[in-house]
This record gives structure tokens, sequence and C-alpha cells, in this order.
């Protein structure tokens, strides 16, 4: 029980910590509001259920001990990440055609996947789910079932925090959408998703 409290007390701490999921979901609720924040966290929370699922079974474990396919992956989402950041230096232009408004729903239907991919690409993400759940494993009873179920735990945690974290943005989308303030967003955004998509490329496998 000690060590179940422990592992929701850690869980909080890494789910509540900013990084590149806030980013994008702030990113993402400021421009296209509250649904698509909602739809953004399912995505990425999605993702997670996906890492649990390939740490449990041991894909996660053959990916890290594939030097090539570790890389493969992890430039696949650097490279991805990056283009989201650049994405966000890309100036909004006023919605004047069918095109572009046709553009912009596209862009609305991808908030889930934007953020299924951003997370699924992400080989950082399947390292912390072999390195952070195995900790509180009980030896001597079924370690996949333990690790699914601290995986769904994990999960609930992050859509939780998410929900409410879209919530209370939501509230301040009429101020943040004010074309200075949101210049300052997106560059700064921008430079976030670039800066982790540059260390995630730079880092090298451990």
């Amino acid at each position: 029980m000690n060590e179940f409290f422990t592992f929701l007390v850690l869980s909080l701490f890494v789910v509540m910590s900013p990084g590149i999921d806030t980013a994008l979901i702030t990113k993402r609720t400021i421009s296209d509001g509250r649904i698509d924040g909602y739809k953004m966290a399912l995505g990425i929370t999605t993702g997670s259920l996906v890492h649990t699922f390939a740490a449990a079974f041991g894909l996660s474990a053959l990916l890290m001990q594939s030097a090539v396919a570790f890389e493969i992956v992890k430039y696949v989402g650097a490279i991805y990440l990056i283009y989201l950041g650049f994405s966000s230096f890309i100036s909004r232009k006023k919605k004047a055609t069918s095109a572009e408004n046709q553009y912009n729903d596209e862009m609305k239907k991808s908030a889930f996947k934007q953020g299924l991919f951003s997370n699924i690409l992400n080989p950082k993400v399947a390292m912390f789910f072999l390195t952070f759940l195995p900790q509180f494993v009980k030896t001597g009873e079924n370690a996949t079932q333990q690790l699914i179920i601290m995986g769904v735990i994990y999960t609930l945690l992050s859509i939780s925090w998410f929900f409410i974290y879209v919530f209370f943005i939501n509230y301040l989308r009429e101020w943040l959408m004010s074309p200075k303030v949101q210049r300052i967003m997106d560059k700064a955004t921008g430079l976030v998703l670039i800066g982790f998509g540059l260390k995630l490329a730079l880092d090298k496998q451990h």
C-alpha cells in the first residue's frame, strides 16, 4: 500500500510538470478552443496507453535494445516536434476563402491525431514507462498485469489533470487570443517544441 501511494504521488508530480504535452495542449486550447484542447489531451493520453501495453508486453524493451529501431523512432519523433514548433511561427491569416476554412476544419479534426503521434513517436516516453513503472512491481506476482494497471492509473491521472488544465486555460482564452499575446505565445511555444525536438534528436541512448 505504501508503494502504491508513492507511485500515485510521484505520478502526479510527473503529470503536472510542464513539458511537451503541456505546450501542445496550451497552444491548441488557446488557438482553437476547449474542445480541441480536450481532443489533444485524449490523443496524448491514448499514446500513454499504447506505451503502457508496449512496455507490459516487452515491445518497448525490444525497441530499447535495438539501436537502429531506437534511432529511427527518435529522429521521426524529433522531426515531428520540430515541425510543430516551426508551424507555430507561421502567422495566421484571415479566413477569407473557402479553401482556408476547409484547411482550418482539417486542422481541428487533427487535434487527437496530433496529440497521439507526438506521444507515440517520442521514445523518451517509452523509456519513462520502462524505467518508472517497473520500480513499483511486486516480485512473485504477475508483472505484466501490474504494469498495465499502473499504466492505466497513470493515464487516468494524466487525462484528469489535462482536462482541469484545459478548463481553466479556456477562461483566459479571450485575453490570450489578443494578437500581441498570441504572437508571444506562438513564438514561446514554438521555441519550446523546437528545443524539445532538438534535445530528443541530440540525446544519446544510454
